[in-house]
């Protein structure tokens, strides 16, 4: 039983940590998009690089989910270079303000 109480309180730590990380300032993310929109601001956008698929849309995500890709991009867990290299660029500040703007934009 206990150990059914620190799995849920890791958990539960590990979301927040998650939500504290996407709050940010929605202004100041829709001032730092050009990196985004050459992309991701084309509707039905696909490109070849590294392979052809689809660009997926930003506009409604959750934020924590945003930021949380973001800093995947930015360890190397997630394994697309331009956006590595965008993500590598990126501060936690200026991800959880993008992912504000993003997150509220539909």
């Amino acid at each position: 039983m206990q150990g059914r109480h620190l799995l849920l309180a890791a958990m539960m730590a590990a979301l927040s940590i998650g939500v504290q990380a996407a709050e940010g300032n929605a202004e100041a993310g829709k001032a730092n998009t050009s990196a985004c929109i050459g992309c991701h601001g084309i509707p039905g956008y696909r490109t070849s690089f590294p392979e052809v698929y689809s660009v997926p849309k930003l506009g409604g995500q959750h934020p924590a989910y945003l930021v949380r890709a973001l800093q995947a991009y930015k360890a190397g867990e997630r394994s697309h270079p331009s956006m590595q290299g965008i993500a590598g660029s990126l501060s936690e500040q200026d991800m959880a303000d993008l992912a504000a703007y993003y997150g509220g934009a539909q």
